[in-house]
């Protein structure tokens, strides 16, 4: 393959006889080249939105798409992501919110009122008083 890219060269263009050898030494090595996987660089990440500012009482901007969310989980759950993917992606802290901070107060609230989150109180039925025994007569 070398001798066919030089032998066209060649053909069209004037080279000096004693060039050749380098110019067949560079062609080889361009094509040696070619077998080896050129790795693609990767893409410079820009955050749809400031990650600092992303955090609001309200709602919570996704950095994928600047788009405002209650909750995240359904949103990175589309985009084929995990909480943990998402915050390795973004260089976010592992206590990074999923979820609105309000959003989160009023599902504690909530479980709360319901009676979830305290230890479960064994029932025992109170005790009896010991039977008084008869006096022997």
């Amino acid at each position: 393959m070398t001798a066919d890219i030089v032998a066209a060269y060649v053909q069209s263009n004037a080279t000096p006889v004693a060039d050749l050898p380098n110019l067949i030494a560079s062609v080889n090595s361009a094509l040696s080249g070619l077998d080896e996987p050129v790795a693609a660089p990767s893409p410079i990440l820009t955050p749809a939105a400031n990650p600092k500012k992303s955090i609001f009482p309200e709602y919570i901007i996704s950095l994928e798409n600047g788009r405002k969310f209650k909750s995240m989980k359904r949103h990175l759950g589309l985009l084929g992501m995990t909480p943990d993917e998402y915050r390795a992606k973004w260089g976010l802290a592992r206590d990074y919110p999923m979820v609105a901070p309000s959003y989160a107060a009023q599902r504690s609230a909530l479980a709360k009122a319901a009676g979830l989150g305290r230890r479960a109180v064994a029932k025992t039925p109170p005790k009896k008083a010991p039977a008084k025994r008869k006096a022997k007569a």
